[in-house]
């Protein structure tokens, strides 16, 4: 009897998971299949990281752990591209771009030099940092041709928001359009965020935006359906991993000087996906520098409350309590030797005299006691006899 009702109970929970699915699948896909929201599902999948290999993954750092969660509490940021207008021609090779962001502050730490910020990206090149919004963006020298603007928000230690909103792109065209630069929008997008440029210490970031593309969930159901899971293939240094959830990972060994990271969208037969940008290598110059504010909150060497100053620009750090002087307990004195005391009159005490020899005492008649008589006895009754 038992093992038909965990038969049942299993049916029954097989039946939910399944129409739960079927739900969210119906929910979520529009034209052909595809997903036309840019949020995905991190999943708790583990990365396929080689052990035998150099590169290895190692934990966030704790102080880092600690701001993630506190910055992911305070904002979620919506970022935006006012200008250049999405498939505007221009005639000039020098442009003002500029940006707008909302439900995030943007500044640069006075101390550490860090905070939270933009990344703007020019078709696929290095990015550039912005910590105000005030002024545009001015690019020079701009080719002939199509161009593809991504900006995105990202936290004071390089990873970057994955909120849905926190990432824009605009494609605008110089003089003409032509067909580079051009990401097709009905495809998952992949941009490159970290590591890039000059590295000071590890454990090294390797973070990622990904747009349009699908979730795990709704991949997996039917490997005949038009919808393909994706896989995100990392070469450092020639060595190659895999990751299949989107979120921030660390690595560690990397050498000193100059070494290379690359980043290719995969579908679930390891096939590359092809879209602009979905492919791309980047060399970073690794220098482990002790003094780094960066390299610094890698290590855990700044407090985390120091650290929460490049997370909210209007935290005060604690002042440190002052130190309480030491109460020193009041001594009575004893009384100066050289105080004389008065001699105090030695008190008598007072004897109570016996009484006085010479009192006569009165002689006492003596008393003689009453005796009482005894009571007569009654005579005995005569007895008459006839």
């Amino acid at each position: 009897m038992s093992c038909h009702k965990k038969a049942g109970n299993y049916l029954m929970g097989s039946l939910c998971k399944y129409l739960f699915v079927c739900l969210l699948a119906l929910s979520l896909v529009a034209c052909n299949g595809k997903l036309e929201t840019s949020k995905l599902v991190q999943e708790q999948a583990d990365s396929v990281i080689p052990k035998q290999g150099k590169i290895t993954e190692v934990s966030p750092p704790e102080v880092i752990q600690q701001l993630r969660l506190e910055i992911d509490s305070l904002y979620q940021p919506q970022v935006s591209i006012t200008s250049p207008a999405k498939d505007a021609v221009l005639e000039d090779s020098t442009l003002s771009v500029a940006v707008d962001v909302k439900d995030l502050k943007i500044f640069q730490s006075k101390d550490l030099g860090l905070g939270p910020h933009l990344e703007l990206i020019v078709d696929n090149q290095i990015k550039r940092s912005i910590y105000s919004t005030k002024d545009p963006v001015v690019l020079e020298n701009l080719a002939p041709g199509t161009h593809t603007l991504r900006l995105f928000a990202v936290k004071p230690w390089g990873e970057s928001f994955k909120n849905d909103g926190a990432y824009a792109e605009t494609t605008f065209h110089l003089y003409s359009k032509t067909g580079e630069n051009a990401p097709t929008p009905s495809q998952p997008l992949l941009t490159f965020n970290q590591p890039q440029g000059i590295y000071m210490g590890e454990p090294v970031l390797l973070d990622f935006y990904l747009t349009n593309a699908p979730l795990h969930l709704v991949a997996k159901q039917s490997e005949e359906d038009a919808i393909e899971n994706w896989r995100i293939k990392v070469t450092t240094n020639g060595e190659t991993f895999y990751l299949d959830r989107w979120e921030p990972i660390y690595l560690a060994g990397f050498s000193k000087g100059k070494n290379w990271v690359q980043l290719e969208y995969i579908n679930e037969k390891g096939i590359p996906i092809t879209n602009a940008f979905n492919t791309t290598v980047r060399v970073i110059d690794y220098q482990a520098d002790e003094t780094d504010p960066l390299s610094r909150l890698m290590r855990n060497e700044i407090p985390i409350d120091q650290a929460r100053a490049i997370v909210d620009p209007d935290y005060q750090k604690p002042l440190p309590a002052e130190p309480q002087e030491p109460v020193t307990p009041e001594i009575e004195e004893p009384p100066s030797s050289t105080t004389t005391a008065e001699p105090q009159e030695p008190v008598t005490p007072e004897i109570e005299e016996p009484p006085s020899s010479t009192t006569t005492v009165e002689p006492q008649e003596p008393v003689t006691p009453e005796i009482e008589e005894p009571t007569k006895a009654p005579a005995p009754a005569r007895l008459f006899f006839s």
